[in-house]
């Protein structure tokens, strides 16, 4: 199912609000779940909250009050991109942090192996499912999406290339402020693609022939992270 390409008014003009509203905040929380899973496996996490982790060992600031302020920042890059924020990338910006920090305060990271692996993995295919979840909502991109395809645009490079570019950018930042990477990160960039993908056609609520035209831009969120 292709998504929308809506201005931020269009998309609240575009019905189905009492789904799509739901949706895109079990969704945006979802993700703050599984970040926060996947920080307390403590075997690598997403490459921009290897950023997130390094940033906030030097501030004094929990890191879900990192990753708000570092989605603020994102957004003022869209500035000079022309990109428009909607609902969902003001809400995505603000409550990621909130149910990153939430969780980190409920779970703690197991003692075996074996059971931070498998939270590694929840994590993972979690974060995959709250992706679809709020793309699925279609309320706006995440403050990274827009920088991610307002590149794009501005550029000419693919997607892949733009996203790739700055994965590698944020990991390196993030690496040498003393943020961690690891295997969940490694696992993360191979499968929260195929994951979103296999489930956005399910999760994308259909907006009605009006404004779900044939030239609608299914690549941007089968590209994005968050």
């Amino acid at each position: 199912m292709l998504l929308a390409d809506l201005g931020p008014l269009a998309q609240l003009r575009a019905g189905r609000l009492g789904r799509r509203l739901p949706q895109l905040y079990v969704g945006l929380w979802l993700y703050g779940v599984s970040l926060a899973m996947m920080v307390r496996a403590d075997l690598g996490v997403s490459p921009w909250d290897v950023l997130h982790l390094g940033i906030a060992r030097y501030v004094p600031l929990s890191l879900g009050e990192v990753l708000i302020i570092v989605s603020l920042l994102v957004l003022l890059l869209w500035i000079p991109l022309r990109e428009m924020p909607g609902l969902g990338t003001i809400s995505n910006a603000l409550v990621i942090g909130i149910a990153t920090d939430a969780t980190l305060a409920m779970l703690d990271s197991p003692d075996h192996l074996g059971l931070r692996i498998a939270l590694m993995v929840a994590g993972v295919l979690g974060n995959g499912a709250a992706t679809a979840f709020y793309i699925g909502a279609q309320l706006g991109r995440g403050p990274r999406d827009g920088l991610m395809t307002g590149l794009h645009r501005r550029t000419g490079v693919s997607l892949r290339l733009v996203r790739t570019g700055l994965e590698i950018t944020v990991v390196a930042i993030g690496l040498l402020l003393g943020g961690a990477a690891g295997v969940g990160t490694v696992l993360y960039a191979l499968s929260i693609g195929p994951v979103t993908q296999a489930l956005l056609p399910v999760l994308t609520v259909r907006l009605g022939p009006a404004v779900d035209p044939p030239g609608a831009d299914a690549a941007t969120a089968t590209a994005s992270s968050r």
